[in-house]
């Protein structure tokens, strides 16, 4: 692929496949089948764990998720990048100061107790998350704040040597 392909997905799906190319193996990144797992994300109409793997096997290997402009980002390793609304109405504005302790307290309840994505977005934006980027196949989550604070999260039973 000759520079990165981007296409922003709004209200309308653009029904585009995006050729990306890996070291191992020729596939394409379904631009509407990602939009697709992220209005799943939003209205938790798929568990979490299942669109994580359909990320993957669409060739995303890390996505973005930026309060600040509402937006989720999915990246291929080729460059390829594919846009998506975060359309949470009335999200609170994001913190100032970034609090580790109430951040890790979201997460674990997104983990241990099912809390909905949006609960959770509520939560990380008072705790002072503008953004984050998940790294899917390095097995973290990197959280940031607004005075550049980050705190690297591991997914579950995921360690350091395994990525």
């Amino acid at each position: 692929m000759a520079g990165p392909v981007f296409v922003r997905i709004g209200l309308n799906i653009v029904r585009r496949h995006i050729k990306v190319t890996t070291s191992l193996e020729r596939s394409y990144m379904n631009a509407n089948e990602i939009a697709e797992l992220a209005k799943a994300t939003l209205d938790g109409s798929i568990p979490f764990p299942e669109i994580v793997g359909k990320l993957i096997a669409n060739g995303v290997e890390y996505y973005h998720v930026d309060y600040a402009t509402g937006s989720f980002t999915f990246y291929s390793a080729s460059g390829a990048a594919v846009v998506a609304p975060l359309t949470f109405e009335k999200l609170p504005s994001i913190a100032e100061d970034f609090d580790v302790g109430a951040l890790k307290a979201a997460i674990l309840d997104s983990q241990q107790h099912g809390q909905k994505f949006r609960a959770f977005c509520e939560r990380a934006i008072q705790a002072g998350v503008q953004g984050y980027i998940a790294y899917l196949r390095g097995k973290r989550v990197t959280y940031f704040g607004r005075q550049g604070d980050q705190h690297t999260e591991w997914f579950p039973g995921a360690r350091p040597h395994d990525a």
